[in-house]
């Protein structure tokens, strides 16, 4: 997998994620708030328009507003699984 799939897989997993925890309607609407990601219907990042890591910011940024240090920590183990990119915040 390349950078850019690493990313999109990563921002894929953080919101099906938080699907899980906040529900598909708020975790998706809070993702398509972020206007550099591009997602299907199914709230999968399809492309990133700009700086991933900003993006990523961007997107972890979005739901921690909503539910803080329950988001960081239910990150930590989906970053485990993406080495090459560092984890934010």
């Amino acid at each position: 997998m390349g950078k850019k799939e690493d990313y999109l897989a990563l921002m894929s997993e953080i919101i099906e994620k938080q699907t899980v925890i906040l529900g598909p309607d708020i975790a998706i609407l809070k993702a398509r708030s972020v206007p550099a990601l591009i997602l299907d219907n199914d709230g999968k990042v399809v492309d990133i328009k700009g700086d991933m890591d900003q993006a990523l910011q961007t997107l972890i940024d979005q739901y921690v507003e909503l539910s803080g240090l329950i988001v960081k920590n239910a990150l930590g183990s989906i970053f485990s699984k993406y080495p090459t990119i560092k984890k934010i915040g």
